[in-house]
């Protein structure tokens, strides 16, 4: 694959020109808007970043504000916090149910996470989408100003660029994906998956996680709507010039490493610790989602405890699975599945002295999270299908450099494609993920030592600033080849 299909608009770190005279902000679109105050706690990375670049340029961040009333105002709500703007719109109870649970989480969701049997397509539900994107348009439009920056994200806002072209917008827009995307016979499922393609085209710039998710784009393309390849990533796709590359999300591994560090310190740490009683701690972090593999991984755990005695006793299995999206049916049915699994795990296999299943149903506070994983000697993270996974990231920065756990990675996670240096396994392979978890038990320190080095370069290499910094560049770029 040539340079420029992985990455469009110069390498890995590589700036956009921001002198004084250009006189450009950026503005952030997405389902949900993260704190613009400095002193408040952003939900992770991804938000920190954005919201460094929003400093950076000076800009708005716009999207839902996670209210539902009725009847909502068109007027966004907007706060100030120096050079950003937040500006948000409630959500009406029935736009709530259309757009957010039903086509954005029953349908988009599980067909883009390779899940087509939990499709719930109807024509309300999509008209209702579309209404939601073209209302955001509508209240974002008359804030952007002729030099703006567009950046939409995610599956929720794909017609967004499409809404924002039809009130007159000639700004450059681009669009990242943070989820999977299709193959495209899957995408086909859809009823209106010509309509959703086109809707992408109303983009400048489209970016994906992974060479994968690339291809069953292009493929589509190709295919089903008549794209034209023009070379160094762009296509003429219905009538406009686009260009698709990939952008792997990264995290900010100096502050991982540095909040783990400090995590050894933390009362936390020190209960983990003392609990834990010397044996080895694995763990996983996931929200409950069918996409995440866990009724799986819980299987696998199962079946090593099972066939082999030796690990009774010597491993803490650690499961941190907060609650998502409780409003989709299936998301709370599989939370009941889970429940119950843990209770056979550890109705089969605890002793007076040992709880082999430690499965919470809590969030924890990052900086908490990155100290248990610091903990860990195997870090498990073996979802179905999943667009990059940080958590797997995160797990990696947070290591000690003279002993580092080992991290056991789904083939199916976009992070596989960077680190190929993890045990990788196929989570649908109940036995093989079993057989990983030892492999990462009994690894010699040595081969922990080069596996986590290796990956550890990769990890500074295609960090949060590089994702954010080659994602505008090639945005800037792209406006100037229109």
């Amino acid at each position: 694959m040539a340079p420029d299909d992985v990455r469009i608009g110069g390498p890995a770190g590589a700036s956009v020109e921001r002198s004084p005279r250009d006189n450009r902000r950026l503005v952030v679109v997405s389902n949900r808007v993260g704190p613009i105050e400095t002193s408040q706690a952003a939900s992770g990375g991804l938000a920190v970043a954005l919201r460094d670049a929003l400093r950076t340029y000076g800009g708005i961040w716009f999207g839902y504000s996670g209210e539902v009333t009725d009847p909502p105002s068109d007027i966004p709500e907007r706060q100030e916090a120096g050079n950003i703007v937040s500006a948000t719109l409630d959500l009406s109870h029935k736009e709530f149910e259309e757009y957010y649970v039903g086509y954005a989480n029953r349908v988009l969701w599980p067909l883009f996470h390779y899940r087509p049997s939990l499709v719930d397509f109807s024509r309300n539900e999509l008209a209702g989408y579309l209404r939601v994107n073209e209302r955001f348009a509508r209240a974002l439009a008359p804030m952007l100003a002729p030099r703006d920056l567009v950046w939409v994200h995610d599956y929720h806002l794909i017609p967004f660029g499409t809404a924002l072209r039809r009130l007159g917008a000639t700004q450059p827009l681009g669009f990242f994906l943070h989820t999977p995307f299709p193959a495209a016979e899957l995408l086909r499922l859809l009823p209106n998956h010509r309509e959703l393609v086109a809707a992408l085209a109303a983009y400048d710039l489209i970016g994906f996680q992974t060479a994968a998710d690339l291809h069953g784009f292009r493929d589509y393309t190709t295919r089903f709507a008549g794209a034209e390849n023009l070379g160094g990533g762009r296509l003429r796709l219905f009538g406009r010039i686009v260009r698709a590359a990939v952008f792997p999300v990264g995290i900010d591994v100096a502050t991982v490493a540095a909040q783990a560090e400090a995590a050894e310190r933390s009362r936390h740490w020190r209960r983990l610790n003392d609990s834990i009683d010397g044996r080895a701690l694995m763990i996983g972090v996931d929200r409950i989602d069918y996409s995440k593999g866990l009724e799986a991984r819980f299987r696998a755990y199962a079946h090593l405890l099972k066939h082999d005695p030796e690990s009774r006793g010597r491993i803490v299995y650690l499961q941190i699975a907060p609650p998502s999206r409780t409003a989709v049916p299936e998301f709370r049915e599989i939370r009941r599945r889970l429940e119950a699994a843990a209770g056979r795990i550890n109705g089969s296999y605890a002793e007076f002295d040992w709880t082999p299943l430690r499965y919470l149903n809590k969030s924890f506070n990052h900086r908490i999270l990155m100290g248990f994983y610091r903990a860990s000697r195997i870090g498990l993270v073996t979802p179905y299908r999943d667009g990059m996974n940080l958590v797997a990231k995160e797990y990696l920065a947070s290591q000690r450099q003279h002993d580092p756990g080992m991290l056991v990675l789904s083939c199916f996670a976009g992070a596989a494609h960077e680190l190929g240096e993890a045990i990788i396994v196929n989570p649908y392979d109940v036995e093989g993920v079993a057989e990983a978890i030892r492999q990462g038990l009994d690894m010699p320190l040595g081969e922990r030592r080069e596996r986590w080095t290796a990956m550890m370069k990769t990890l500074s290499r295609n960090d949060i600033a590089a994702w954010r910094e080659s994602f505008l560049a090639a945005l800037a770029a792209a406006e100037a080849g229109r």
